[in-house]
């Protein structure tokens, strides 16, 4: 990734006071250069302290203070984007039977890319191109999960987890894409053996349908989720998987993320399958996959749900959009676009049939000044709608992090962009915890705001967060990771509060359970509660503090008292000593195992080859 300096003008404040720009912090988010700029060293203030400078000017300036109050009328009807409590640590429970459980999925943990009859995936193309993923790493060993599953339970049922989240893979099972052509028996075994264990050990299987391993066979052909007829292979795949596995799962989840199958894997070019169809791939790609998750919904709702009692639900991952100034309505405006660029693109069509009215207009308006006959955001008819309206039983969330969001003008004459259709800026407070990831800041606030978002824009609905959870960029070795119990710790007591607001959360899922391959960013970047050694080829496991943290927050579900949450870390840190030194001791134990795969055998067969000869020379002094 290319990081440059991009100037952003700051707007003022509600009560117009100007702000001075002086020190710069950059990060670069998709085709958007952001920049935040601090309070100039009067205030001894960063963003982080915006909303105190703000109470400071009203008191100051009493007559503007009715003024500011009338501006702030909310963008939504219903979400107060002026009322932002971000309230001291709750100590307390979470309701009796909340699923506790940790996340993974196929490319990016099983390994075995080509074994036992799979088809090649869209990210096995990708990866193997040179130049695509950090150091050209590949997901074609990754953790050996396919082999190591039986052992990953076990870590699990240590854990004392409620549920694990995993992801079937299109081609392990349908090697051509279609079931009319090929079924992998073998495929289907270990799923079944997977779902059979994970039962057996009561643990609940959450089964992800699609996290982004498209069959390339049906991208090479088709042009993959930019045509429609995607529609209909994917409901086959998945009315496949509910024949085999759906008298044993009953939380089933069709798209993980789709923002970034279609943002990145068509906009942008930085996932599978690298297109860069600016202004238009995303869009289309993002349409088929809506009508997809729709007809899935319905096949199972008229043939299996009757039967096998099940729950079909998609994940939708979003950060939350935080106004730079709540009393600034211009602000106000761009954070709820931001938002709805991003979530409401999938959950509006879900909830309630049709694409967020912001999008239609912000798209349309841009496309006629683009001197398009017709917006490049399609269109659903009126049938369509009605048929996509209402098909989720549960939604699954995402997320990990928080962005300042602020107006930004993009003139239409720079070309088209889903990006510069947002209008916005989106600004990071360098006073954030900042593990070493290019776009993971620890916001814990943020995470309650976006559940109660979801909560009055989509009439409550049961929500299962389905990734939550930090990395760091760094060839970590140091198994004490205290900055992930700490993000663990506040992100997860946010949700508690979330659910004290009457939010309907019924689980968690920490991301990830292994380290494992990171899309782009190859292995470069950690988010597992298990530390995997990709160096040796048996991929061992090393429990991370984190994980005995994690551990006792399930034990006593939640937070019981500040004595107790306080004792946790210590206990964590003191189990991640001796676990750092097995792993300091790994090396030694992979020069052992080389010493005795590669140099014996050597050394045995040089020694077979020097008697053969020396028995031919005495062969031929007897004769």
């Amino acid at each position: 990734m290319s990081w440059m300096l991009h100037p952003v003008l700051f707007l003022t404040l509600a009560v117009n006071l100007p702000v001075t720009l002086r020190s710069i912090n950059v990060q670069k988010l998709g085709d958007v250069s952001c920049i935040l700029e601090q309070f100039p060293v009067e205030t001894n203030a960063g963003l982080s302290s915006l909303p105190k400078i703000t109470m400071l000017q009203r008191c100051i300036l009493r007559p503007y203070h009715v003024l500011a109050l009338v501006l702030c009328v909310s963008a939504s009807d219903d979400f107060d984007w002026t009322k932002n409590e971000r309230t001291s640590f709750y100590y307390g429970t979470f309701p009796t039977g909340f699923s506790w459980g940790a996340g993974s999925s196929a490319y990016q943990t099983e390994g075995a890319w080509n074994v036992d009859g799979k088809g090649m995936s869209i990210w096995d193309a990708f990866a193997h191109k040179k130049g695509k993923i950090f150091s050209n790493d590949t997901g074609d060993s990754s953790c050996e999960g396919y082999y190591k599953f039986k052992d990953d339970i076990n870590l699990m049922k240590d854990m004392k987890l409620n549920h694990y989240r995993f992801s079937i893979s299109w081609p392990r099972i349908l090697p051509s894409g279609l079931k009319s052509e090929h079924i992998n028996e073998r495929g289907i075994k270990y799923y079944d053996d997977l779902i059979n264990m994970l039962l057996d050990n009561k643990i609940t299987p959450i089964v992800t349908l699609y996290h982004w391993d498209l069959p390339q066979v049906l991208q090479e052909k088709y042009g993959g989720w930019q045509n429609v007829s995607m529609v209909n292979y994917f409901n086959d795949f998945a009315n496949l998987c509910f024949e085999r596995f759906g008298n044993r799962v009953k939380y089933w989840i069709t798209f993980n993320n789709p923002w970034s199958i279609a943002v990145e894997g068509y906009e942008t070019g930085e996932h599978a399958p690298g297109l860069k169809l600016k202004g238009t791939g995303a869009y289309k790609a993002a349409h088929h996959i809506i009508k997809a998750h729709a007809k899935v919904w319905h096949t199972y709702d008229m043939q299996w749900r009757s039967k096998q009692k099940g729950l079909v639900g998609i994940s939708l991952t979003a950060d939350w959009g935080e106004p730079v100034d709540i009393t600034n309505q211009r602000d106000i405006e761009a954070a709820e676009r931001y938002i709805q660029f991003y979530m409401g693109w999938f959950a509006t069509p879900i909830f309630n049939g049709d694409y967020p009215q912001v999008m239609k207009d912000y798209i349309g308006r841009k496309s006629g000044q683009q001197g398009l006959g017709a917006s490049r955001l399609p269109v659903f008819s009126p049938q369509e709608k009605s048929y996509i309206k209402g098909t989720c039983d549960f939604l699954g969330l995402g997320h990990f992090t928080t962005r300042y969001v602020t107006l930004k003008n993009y003139p239409s004459g720079l070309g088209d962009s889903y990006f510069a259709d947002r209008d916005l800026a989106e600004l990071v407070d360098p006073q954030w915890p900042d593990p070493g990831s290019e776009w993971l800041y620890s916001v814990p606030w943020g995470f309650r705001r976006l559940l109660n978002f979801v909560k009055t824009q989509y009439g409550n609905p049961m929500i299962y967060v389905t990734e939550n959870g930090v990395s760091e960029k760094m060839l970590c070795t140091d198994l004490c990771d205290d900055w992930r119990m700490k993000y663990f710790k506040d992100y997860i007591n946010e949700m508690l509060k979330a659910i004290k607001d009457g939010v309907n959360v019924k689980g968690y899922t920490a991301w990830s359970l292994l380290d494992n391959f990171e899309w782009d960013e190859g292995y470069s970047e950690r988010f597992g509660l298990y530390y995997v050694d990709f160096r040796n080829k048996n991929k061992p496991r090393y429990p991370k503090a984190s994980v005995q943290f994690y551990k006792r927050i399930i034990s006593s579900n939640g937070f019981p008292n500040q004595r107790e949450v306080e004792s946790w870390k210590r206990k964590a840190v003191e189990t991640c000593s001796s676990s750092n030194q097995l792993l300091a001791a790994d090396p030694l134990i992979g020069h052992m195992e080389m010493v005795t795969e590669i140099v014996v055998p050597t050394v045995c067969t040089l020694c077979i080859l020097l008697s053969a000869v020396f028995l031919m020379f005495l062969l031929r002094g007897r004769l």
